[in-house]
């Protein structure tokens, strides 16, 4: 029969419970009755005590005869009664002699022989019988005897009891130490490594990795919930499987469009130019004929560049990583492309000279192209700044490219990064570039982001790491 994880939990910490109220029950009783012993030690050494007083001032009366030594005697001696009555109403079942009632016998004839020598004091007789100072003596060496034995037997119990409270305290630990061993070897080995294992499994289908999770077997909710979790990665699986075949197709049917849109417009220009120079071709307009001509190689020349960007997209190159220093390579950037660079735009370069990484050297192609986007969103001048700091807490650096053109519309600023889309005029891009440097980040394990407000400018974040493998198709 399976058992829930709550039932388990609950049964082990009710046994843990009940056999610890056991051992707290055994344990008080245990000082409850050694509480009542001590008291009544105490009660009998005071009743001891109490006929030890009276027997002093019987031995004084014996010396000199003095009555008022007989009346303090027996003042002790009801004392002693008094007490030896309250210790068999309230102690008598905690108390090991169980002859007391003989003891307030031998206490009572023991008044009544006191009592008796006192009326013979005050009838005249100075001198007591020899049989009653006898008997007197008797009585009080055997009351003194009987309490000094109760007493020491009650000692030596209550030491026993002392003892053995001890040693069950001490076998009471072993069972409790049992018990909270096997709860936490349950709770390691029935809910912790249960948990471990699924965190591990989330842990790797957050990182992409959709392999199943071991089976557990539990009999309890763990079980349910890997079953659950396993047939939630099949499920993902296969519509991840699903999502990628779509976006296979979707990124077949945009890449088609685009090239046959961007090549159709050159091939057209060509085709609309060869036509002309057919119908015009008995002509003697040579300088007309050459124009046809150059603008039909200039569209020929539009075509290869389409072919090359669209290679460039496509190919993977294998390249060494290198060490560089990464201001070096905004400065081997920013010559590539100053001649480009109109005199109305003013280029600012805040580059720490200490950002030093492993890359590839097209690095430098994504800075390129991310200058030469600004350039191109500003028609009317303005500023471009490059700015760079180390983020040694994610073991890498950031670098941004801000200008200060016209802006990204928020509507179309999600499609910035994708094949074909631009929005400069035909024939001034490929709409590639972007794409191109989306792809260099990251497969160099980094990311770029943009951030844009219109008629304000636009910012273009990356984040590369410090340090990358040896080679790696980039």
């Amino acid at each position: 029969m399976e058992i829930s994880i709550r039932k388990k939990i609950f049964l082990a910490f009710a046994i843990f419970i009940g056999l610890s109220a056991l051992i707290w029950l055994r344990s008080y009783y245990s000082q409850y009755v050694l509480n009542q012993k001590i008291q009544i030690i105490e009660r009998k050494y005071d009743l001891l005590n109490t006929i030890l007083e009276a027997r002093r001032y019987e031995k004084n009366y014996f010396l000199s005869f003095d009555k008022e030594n007989i009346v303090e005697a027996l003042g002790y001696v009801r004392h002693a009664e008094d007490i030896l009555r309250e210790i068999l109403t309230q102690y008598g079942k905690y108390t090991l002699a169980k002859n007391l009632d003989e003891s307030i016998v031998e206490l009572l004839a023991y008044k009544e022989s006191l009592t008796n020598l006192l009326k013979l004091q005050e009838e005249g007789h100075l001198l007591a019988p020899p049989d009653t100072i006898n008997l007197i003596r008797k009585q009080g060496r055997i009351l003194t005897s009987e309490l000094e034995k109760i007493v020491q037997k009650e000692r030596q119990f209550t030491r026993n009891l002392i003892g053995k409270s001890k040693t069950i305290h001490l076998l009471a630990l072993i069972p409790v130490f049992i018990l909270s061993v096997s709860i936490a070897l349950f709770l390691v080995f029935n809910v912790n490594h249960p948990l471990k294992t699924i965190e591990n499994a989330i842990t790797k289908i957050a990182r992409g990795d959709f392999d199943n999770i071991p089976e557990i077997k539990t009999g309890d909710e763990f079980e349910s919930l890997v079953s659950s979790l396993n047939n939630m990665i099949d499920e993902l699986n296969r519509r991840s499987k699903q999502l990628v075949q779509a976006q296979k197709l979707a990124s077949l049917g945009r890449l088609t469009s685009g090239v046959a849109h961007e090549l159709n417009n050159p091939l057209n220009n060509i085709s609309t130019s060869i036509q002309i120079l057919i119908e015009e071709l008995e002509e003697a307009d040579l300088e007309y004929k050459k124009e046809l001509l150059v603008g039909a190689e200039k569209e020929v020349e539009r075509g290869k560049d389409i072919v090359r960007s669209l290679l460039e997209f496509a190919r993977e190159r294998t390249l060494t990583l290198k060490q560089v220093n990464f201001l070096d390579l905004v400065n081997s950037a920013i010559k590539h492309v100053k001649s480009e660079i109109p005199d109305n735009i003013h280029l600012k370069v805040e580059v720490p000279d200490n950002i030093q990484a492993t890359v590839g050297l097209r690095i430098r192609s994504v800075i390129i192209n991310l200058i030469t986007n600004a350039v191109h969103a500003m028609k009317d001048g303005g500023e471009i700044t490059i700015k760079a700091k180390n983020e040694l807490d994610r073991e890498g650096f950031s670098f941004q490219v801000i200008d200060t053109g016209e802006g990204i519309p928020q509507k179309i600023i999600t499609k910035i990064f994708d094949p074909f889309f631009t929005t400069k005029d035909v024939g001034k891009g490929s709409g590639l570039g972007l794409s191109i440097t989306y792809g260099i980040m990251e497969q160099h394990s980094g990311t770029i982001s943009v951030s844009s407000e219109v008629g304000k400018g636009t910012t273009f974040t990356s984040f590369l790491p410090f340090h990358q493998p040896d080679q790696r198709n980039i």
